[in-house]
């Protein structure tokens, strides 16, 4: 897919993405994808590994109810956390909040809630797939031929290689 074209020039993938997907995360969890991807800095080395943010949860005020505008009320921030690496991350707590608060650059979360439960993303099995063979392997040989480096022609490959040999 081309990069998409604006005024200031050529509009990065990951821009793209991040439009799409922040309104979804906002609604539904209170939380960007800038936080999801700055959470190694924010959780540290110690924490990185074995958390992730869930959500934000943001009170509901009487006066927002009534129509009316009002000041902002720090919300809950609920994260995932591993076994007993909890009882740690909940020692380190207050650290979390200002970290997060720095990376806000206001007030945005004054509790943390720590929920254990398995963090790490579980891969599944795919089973490799089939060699190419024949005029297949050679028009996705021809396909890759213009390209100088390797690793990005071997990745090519692997990708042609998964889609041209899948099984109908």
């Amino acid at each position: 897919m081309p990069a998409r074209q604006s005024r200031r020039g050529v509009v990065q993938i990951s821009e793209v993405a991040n439009d799409l997907i922040d309104p979804v995360l906002a609604k539904r969890a209170g939380i960007n994808t800038m936080l999801l991807g700055s959470w190694e800095e924010i959780a540290g080395a110690e924490f990185a590994e074995c958390t992730r943010p869930e959500r934000i949860a943001w009170p509901r005020r009487a006066s927002e109810m009534a129509g009316e505008g009002g000041g902002h009320q720090p919300g809950v921030l609920t994260i995932a956390c591993e076994g007993a690496r909890a009882l740690f991350l909940s020692h380190q707590q207050g650290e979390i909040i200002q970290r997060i608060n720095g990376f806000f650059g206001f007030p945005a979360v004054s509790q943390v809630r720590i929920v254990q439960k398995p963090v790490a993303l579980h891969t599944r099995h795919r089973p490799r797939p089939r060699p190419l063979t024949g005029a297949a392997a050679r028009h996705l040989d021809e396909l890759v031929e213009g390209i100088e480096g390797e690793a990005l022609k071997a990745a090519l490959k692997r990708l042609g290689t998964a889609v041209l040999g899948r099984r109908r």
